[in-house]
């Protein structure tokens, strides 16, 4: 059945009409005459018949509701996977905990929440999080706008004091919150006798704050930017214990040991190994670690190092060999233990590493020597070339001795320890280091910190430490998920949680909330981390409305 209009007499006529076949022929069979079109309208009749009709037909409903701004999908599945981890670990508690006594006007705990979420998903300024946060459903967002974000992030870099003898920045809000998640996961078994540590910078477009933003080594490629120096440090496990954020011009090499003397104070660590890669490694720093009784696996510097280079390379030992079963295969080591007085150094050499590291070297080779029938003027310019050249009169050729010398470091590590434990055992501490450093990887690339706009100290510290809950809530999840062997792969996940959305409808008296079908790696991940998902369709009466 349908509605038709008719003209007679001048005027327009709607009639309900249902089509019928008479033998081979179709027309159409008046069921009843409505009345004339402008009469109908005038009266409201024909909107009140409308509305009458659409009560019983679901689909009408819907596209009515649609039509008329009553129905806006939501995407819930961020929130739901993220906000019960976040429960799970404890950081809403413990926020709420470090809160107490502070008078804000606004839920602090759901906008560190939402600047974090923010960070796993699209990351960007806190300005573009105030509009984002209006496509999920989150909840405990209603009321929050731009300058509760601000607030919040300047909150959590707030300084409690002033700097301690020693160290390079003040105690902030976000110390007592990393030691407070520390506490919770704490039991009998849980040890820092083991931390990693590892270091990049974070580049500004505007100043960086009061202190913060400095010119220094940019790890960023932006010498030209102010930027701060971000340590983060992560236990055994890989999991994130804390991060120390000083100014852009403060050296590697300078930030162990404070943050080592800071780890001591805060989380009670008495013993301790520190890895750290070879940029951190100085007489001084060696020093002083033992001076603290800090045993130290610390990668050093086999090209500049006279040491290494003249003695521990040249020692005659033969190396042991080791075969370490990995996910993609076996990888073949090599391993030895020089002493050179009272300093112990491990020796390790990667097969695989070392193919790999003649092969490009080859692939320099053959890319010069095309280059030098050219001219060898452009090649001094270029860091890559330059280091296999040598004069020649007026001009530059390949440098034979340098080719020899480079392929004696092909897949070799040196590394420096006073730790009681063996080469084999100090070699895989350290390069576990590269789990930290893909972590970074991830913080900077994945979380995208950047930009950062602030311009109080307080509040950059606040937008940073957000990208390192993100790092604590994603760490979880991998966790969760290798657990059932499972490996999601990051981007692919966002999206499939983008796609998880729900609407919920209210008429006449009902409320019904239905959501999307689960797509990709969405179920296997909610599965793998024991989070329930929400049914395809639920009804509740008015005074009960589902949480997100």
């Amino acid at each position: 059945m349908f509605v038709v209009e008719r003209v007679a007499r001048g005027h327009r006529y709607l009639y309900l009409v249902e089509s019928v076949r008479d033998g081979k022929t179709v027309r159409q069979r008046t069921i009843k005459a409505l009345g004339r079109k402008d009469a109908l309208v005038a009266s409201g009749e024909l909107d009140r018949l409308a509305a009458s009709i659409a009560r019983h037909g679901e689909r009408s409903l819907i596209l009515s509701d649609i039509d008329a701004g009553r129905i806006a999908s939501r995407r819930i599945g961020g929130p739901l996977l993220f906000g019960r981890l976040w429960e799970r670990l404890g950081i809403g508690d413990v926020l709420e905990e470090v809160l107490e006594g502070r008078q804000f006007g606004f839920a602090v705990e759901r906008a560190v929440f939402i600047g974090t979420l923010h960070r796993l998903f699209v990351s960007g300024s806190d300005r573009d999080c105030a509009n984002w946060m209006a496509d999920y459903g989150i909840e405990g967002a209603e009321g929050l706008a731009l300058h509760h974000f601000y607030r919040a992030m300047a909150w959590l870099g707030e300084e409690l004091g002033e700097k301690a003898q020693g160290a390079l920045v003040a105690r902030c809000v976000k110390d007592a919150i990393e030691e407070k998640l520390f506490a919770r996961r704490q039991d009998l078994f849980t040890d820092l006798s083991l931390v990693f540590m590892d270091t990049t910078s974070l580049s500004f477009y505007g100043a960086g704050g009061e202190t913060l933003g400095k010119r220094g080594h940019s790890k960023d490629f932006r010498p030209d930017l102010a930027q701060m120096i971000l340590a983060l440090v992560v236990d055994a496990e890989g999991r994130p214990i804390c991060t120390e954020m000083v100014p852009g011009n403060t050296a590697d090499v300078t930030v162990l040991l404070p943050v080592v003397d800071r780890l001591r104070t805060r989380f009670g660590v008495t013993r301790a190994c520190v890895v750290a890669d070879r940029g951190m490694i100085s007489a001084d720093t060696i020093a002083a670690l033992e001076k603290l009784g800090m045993e130290y696996i610390l990668g050093a510097r086999e090209r500049s190092s006279s040491v290494i280079h003249n003695v521990v390379l040249n020692d005659a030992a033969p190396m042991v060999p080791l075969v370490l079963e990995r996910q993609r295969g076996e990888t073949q080591l090599w391993v030895k233990e020089v002493k050179v007085g009272k300093d112990r150094y491990i020796v390790s050499r990667n097969d695989a590493e070392a193919e790999k590291d003649k092969a490009d070297r080859q692939a320099i080779i053959a890319g010069l020597e095309a280059q030098l029938k050219k001219g060898d003027k452009a090649l001094v310019g270029n860091s890559a070339y330059r280091r296999y050249l040598k004069a020649s009169g007026k001009n530059f050729k390949i440098d034979v001795g340098k080719l020899a010398e480079e392929a004696r470091y092909d897949g070799i590590t040196v590394v420096r320890t006073n730790a009681k434990v063996t080469p084999l055992q100090a070699v895989l501490r350290y390069r576990d280091l590269l789990e930290v450093e893909s972590l970074f990887r991830a913080a900077k690339a994945t979380f995208n910190t950047r930009p950062i706009f602030h311009q109080s100290d307080a509040a950059i510290r606040g937008h940073v430490f957000c990208s390192f809950l993100g790092l604590v809530l994603s760490k979880e999840l991998y966790r969760l998920c290798r657990a059932k062997g499972l490996t999601p792969e990051w981007q692919p996940l966002l999206r499939d949680l983008d796609r998880l959305q729900e609407a919920t409808i209210e008429k006449d008296g009902r409320i019904v909330t239905t959501r999307t079908h689960v797509t990709g790696q969405v179920g296997n991940v909610f599965k793998a981390s024991g989070i329930a998902l929400p049914h395809n369709l639920d009804e509740h009466s008015p005074e009960i409305i589902p949480k997100m």
